[in-house]
C-alpha cells in the first residue's frame, strides 16, 4: 500500500456519501414524511442539539439545578469546558427551549451579560461548534436546495448551469405560501404530532428566478421545481456556511453592507440594473447565518447605523438588503458584552429599542471554590507544564483568592467572608444550614459581577512556571506573590483600598494554607490506621455509655467504670468543641451511627470528616513528640528522628501527591510553623 493510500484508508466513505447527498424535489418530500425534524428552526435546532447530550438534576442549597452536559465540551475532551455555570446556563436554555416553542423569545436577542473573563465567548463558541457538529450527524441533518437548469434556459441565471440558493434556504419555501397549510396537510407532513409550520419566503435571488420559470412554463408549478435539486447542508463558520461572526470595528470601517451583503458590480453588465437580485452578494453576515447562527462580538459597540438591520432582524425575522426588498431570515442572534457597556446602554435612551428587544443571561465568575479550581486544572496540567511539578494545593489557593474576591462581605459579622466561601462550596459550618446560604446569596446586589478575573490568575501562575525559582517544581507561595506583584500594574485595579483589600485577602489565603498542610502533615503522621482505629473504637464505647447513662469496662481488670471524660474531650477539643456542646457533639455522633445502621451500612473512623479530624490531631499530639518535627528547622537531626521523618516524607508523596522535593519543603515549613508556636494549642 502507497503512502497516499494509507492515508486514503481513513477516508469514511460512507460518511461523505451522507454528507453529499442530493435528491430532486420528490425525493426530499420522501425525506420530510419519513424525518420531519430536517424542517426545524434554527432555535429549534439549537435546542435539540443541547439537549441530545443530555442533561442530569442536581441539589445545590435545597434548589433544583439541570446541569446540561454539552457545556462540558465532552466532543473536545473538555477544551472549551464551562465549570461553575449551572444557573446561567439553566437561564441561557430555558431562553433557547421559549423560542424553540415559538411563545416569542425567537424574537429577541440573546444578550450574555457580565464582567470580563466570565466565559461568554466560551459559550458562544460552544454553540457554535455545537451546531456545526450537529448538523454532520443523522439527528440534525438539514437541507438545502439549487437550480440546475438545461441549455435553453440558463439566461435565468445569468448563463449558469448551477445556481446554488444564495441564503441555503428550507426547500419547503419552495411550495408557495398561501399552498402550504393545505399541502402539508395532504401529504401528512407532521413533526411530533402537530402540523409541520414553515414560514417565510424565498429570497430575491430565488425569488426572481422562481418567477421566471413559473412564466417559462405558463403557471405549472411542478414543471419549475423539476430543475430544483435538494442537497445536504453542512454547517461551517470556517467556510462561512450558517454560522457567522461579527465584529464591530471603528467607526470609519464599518459598513452595514457586511451584515446584509452588498452589490456585486461585475454582474451588472451582464444583468444590466443593480437591482436585479442576480447581481448582488448575499454573503452579508446575517446571509450567512440563515439557518443558523449569528455571534455579535461586543455588540453593544455597534454603529447607531447597525441597529436599525439588528432591530428588523430580531422582532421581524427579516433584513433590508441593499435596494431589495425585506428578506425573511431564520436564525439565533446571540451577543455578549461586558458591565461597562451595558451601563452605557441602560443610560442611552436612543437605544430603547434595543434593551427592548433584548433577552439578557447574566454570565457572572465563578463563585464556588471548587468549580474555580478545574479552570486552573484544565490549563495547568499533564503534557502542558513540560516537567516542572505543580505543588499540591497550589492551583487551589490561586482559586481560593480569585473566588473570595467576587464575594461581598456578609452582614452577619459572626461569619467571616472564608467561611462563606467554604459554605458556598457546601461545607458545614456549626450554626448554618443551606437555608442561611440562601440568604446569604439574597442579600448580595452584585456577587459575581466584580473581582478578579479567571484570566489574571492564569497568567500569573503561567509566570510563575517560567519563574527562575520554577526550574523543577512551584508551590503556593511562589503563585501567591505573583499575584500580590502582579496587582500593582493591574490596569482595570485603579483603587488603593480595593488594591489593599485584595493583599489582604491574599493573607487570609496564606493562613488558610497553613492550616492545609499542618492538618496534611498531622495526617501522614499519624498514618497509622490501626491506632486510628483502636482510638475511635474507644471514644465510641465511651461516647455510647455516656449518652445511655451506663458504665464501661476497663479492658485490663474487667471492672465497670465511669466514662472517661478526660479521653472525650482530649478528642473534641481538637475540633473546637467547647463544654457546652459536649453533649450536643456526642449525641449527634450516636445518632449518625444509628441513621448508618439503619441504612445497612457499618460506621468506620472515616465515615464523619468531622471526627476523623479530630481523632487524627489527637494522635498526631501523641506521637509528635517522638519524631522531633521541629528539629528540621535547626538541621541537628539524629538518625532515628530522621527514619521516622522519612516515612512521613514518604506518605505525603503516596498520599497527597507530593515529589520528594515539594514534600520536604512541606515538611521543613510545617516545622518551621511549630517552631514558631503558631500551632494553636497544637505545640
Amino acid at each position: 500500500m502507497s503512502l497516499i493510500e494509507q492515508i486514503a484508508s481513513l477516508q469514511n466513505y460512507e460518511e461523505y456519501a451522507d454528507l453529499t447527498w442530493s435528491g430532486g424535489f420528490e425525493d426530499y418530500l420522501s425525506l420530510v414524511q419519513a424525518r420531519p425534524e430536517v424542517t426545524r428552526t434554527a432555535y429549534q435546532r439549537l435546542y435539540d442539539m443541547i439537549m441530545s447530550y443530555g442533561s442530569e438534576e442536581r441539589t445545590d442549597n435545597k434548589k433544583q439545578l439541570t446541569h446540561y452536559f454539552f457545556f462540558d465540551d465532552p466532543k473536545s475532551g473538555g477544551r472549551d469546558a464551562v465549570f461553575g455555570m449551572d444557573i446561567p446556563l439553566m437561564r441561557l436554555v430555558h431562553v433557547l427551549k421559549s423560542a424553540a416553542m415559538g411563545y416569542g423569545a425567537q424574537k429577541r436577542i440573546i444578550l450574555l451579560h457580565g464582567p470580563v473573563g466570565s466565559a461568554k465567548s466560551t459559550i458562544a463558541r460552544l454553540l457554535k461548534q455545537g451546531l456545526e457538529e450537529y448538523s454532520r450527524t443523522a439527528a440534525g441533518a438539514m437541507y438545502t436546495y439549487e437550480w440546475r437548469l438545461p441549455a435553453e434556459l440558463r439566461h435565468v441565471t445569468g448563463g449558469e448551469e448551477v445556481f446554488p440558493c444564495p441564503m441555503n434556504e428550507e426547500p419547503l419555501r419552495l411550495i408557495p405560501a398561501e399552498w402550504r397549510a393545505e399541502a402539508f396537510e395532504r401529504l401528512g407532513l407532521k413533526r411530533e404530532g402537530r402540523p409541520i409550520k414553515v414560514s417565510g419566503d424565498l429570497n430575491p435571488a430565488c425569488r426572481l428566478i422562481f418567477r421566471e420559470l413559473l412564466a417559462h412554463y405558463e403557471g405549472d408549478w411542478s414543471k419549475v421545481v423539476s430543475h430544483v435539486r435538494v442537497k445536504r447542508l453542512v454547517l461551517s463558520e470556517r467556510d462561512r456556511v450558517g454560522i457567522g461572526t461579527f465584529q464591530p470595528k471603528d467607526e470609519k470601517n464599518q459598513d452595514a453592507t457586511e451584515l446584509t451583503g452588498d452589490i456585486n458590480y461585475k454582474k451588472i453588465a451582464l444583468f444590466g440594473s443593480d437591482s436585479d437580485p442576480r447581481a448582488f452578494n448575499f454573503d452579508g453576515e446575517f446571509n450567512i447565518s440563515n439557518r443558523g447562527l449569528i455571534e455579535f462580538v461586543e455588540i453593544l459597540k455597534l454603529d447607531v447605523a447597525f441597529l436599525y438591520d439588528l432591530l428588523g432582524a430580531t422582532q421581524e425575522q427579516k433584513i433590508k438588503p441593499k435596494k431589495f426588498p425585506q428578506t425573511d431570515i431564520d436564525e439565533v442572534i446571540i451577543g455578549h458584552t461586558n458591565e461597562a457597556e451595558y451601563r452605557k446602554l441602560l443610560g442611552n435612551e436612543f437605544m430603547e429599542a434595543l434593551r427592548d428587544r433584548t433577552i439578557k443571561v447574566d454570565v457572572p465568575y465563578i463563585t464556588r471554590y471548587s468549580q474555580e479550581i478545574k479552570i486552573y486544572r484544565k490549563d495547568f496540567s499533564g503534557d502542558r507544564l513540560r516537567g516542572v511539578h505543580v505543588a499540591p494545593h497550589t492551583l487551589e489557593m490561586a482559586a481560593m483568592w480569585g473566588v473570595l474576591t467576587r464575594l461581598e462581605e456578609p452582614k452577619k459579622h459572626s461569619l467571616s467572608l472564608l467561611q462563606k466561601l467554604k459554605l458556598y462550596d457546601g461545607k458545614m459550618i456549626d450554626g448554618y444550614t443551606q437555608d442561611d446560604v440562601k440568604e446569604l446569596r439574597k442579600e448580595t446586589a452584585r456577587e459575581g459581577l466584580d473581582g478578579v478575573s479567571p484570566r489574571y490568575i492564569q497568567d500569573k501562575i503561567s509566570n510563575a512556571l517560567v519563574h527562575e525559582r520554577a526550574a523543577t517544581s512551584i508551590n503556593p507561595f511562589l503563585v501567591l506573590n505573583e499575584l500580590a506583584s502582579g496587582l500593582r500594574q493591574h490596569s482595570m485595579i485603579t483603587d488603593e483600598k480595593l488594591r489593599a483589600r485584595y493583599l489582604e485577602l491574599i493573607e487570609v489565603v496564606r493562613g488558610e494554607y497553613d492550616e492545609l498542610v499542618k492538618r496534611e502533615v498531622q495526617r501522614a503522621i499519624s498514618a497509622d490506621e490501626d491506632a486510628i482505629k483502636r482510638l475511635c473504637a474507644n471514644y465510641i464505647d465511651h461516647v455510647k455509655a455516656y449518652t445511655r447513662k451506663e458504665r464501661v469496662k476497663n479492658p485490663y481488670t474487667g471492672q465497670p467504670e465511669q466514662p472517661d471524660e478526660r479521653l472525650m474531650r482530649s478528642i473534641e477539643s481538637k475540633i473546637d468543641i467547647s463544654e457546652s456542646r459536649k453533649d450536643d457533639f456526642r449525641r449527634e455522633v450516636m445518632n449518625y451511627i444509628g441513621a448508618l445502621a439503619l441504612e445497612g451500612r457499618t460506621f468506620s473512623f472515616d465515615s464523619n470528616d468531622r471526627l476523623r479530624e479530630a481523632l487524627e490531631k489527637k494522635l498526631f499530639e501523641d506521637q509528635k513528640d517522638t519524631i522531633k518535627l521541629t528539629s528540621l528547622v535547626s538541621n541537628v537531626v539524629d538518625r532515628e528522628t530522621q527514619e521516622k521523618i522519612d516515612v512521613v516524607r514518604q506518605r505525603l508523596v503516596r498520599d497527597f501527591g507530593y515529589t520528594d522535593e515539594s514534600a520536604g519543603d512541606v515538611l521543613q515549613y510545617v516545622a518551621s510553623i511549630f517552631a514558631r508556636g503558631d500551632a494553636r494549642g497544637e505545640r
